[in-house]
């Protein structure tokens, strides 16, 4: 996929098609971390939120009581 560099106020940028941002699981106000490796590549890595084991624990046992009869009946 090609994209054009192109000017946005003072600045620079590439603009990002819907369809892209979708592939990405990527949406407007999501943060990415850039870095550049040899060669002048540039490589945009979507910053994912990390659950703690806290809240970890609580959806799952949010789950397994929504889910209570399924389980049942799955075992």
């Amino acid at each position: 996929m090609t994209k054009t560099i192109t000017r946005i106020g003072n600045s620079q940028g590439i603009i990002f098609d819907a369809a892209l941002m979708d592939l990405a699981r990527l949406k407007v106000g999501d943060q990415v971390t850039v870095s550049l490796h040899e060669g002048g590549s540039i490589v945009l890595t979507p910053v994912r939120p990390v659950i703690g084991s806290e809240e970890a624990a609580a959806t799952a046992k949010r789950l397994i009581e929504e889910n209570a009869e399924l389980f049942r009946r799955l075992s």
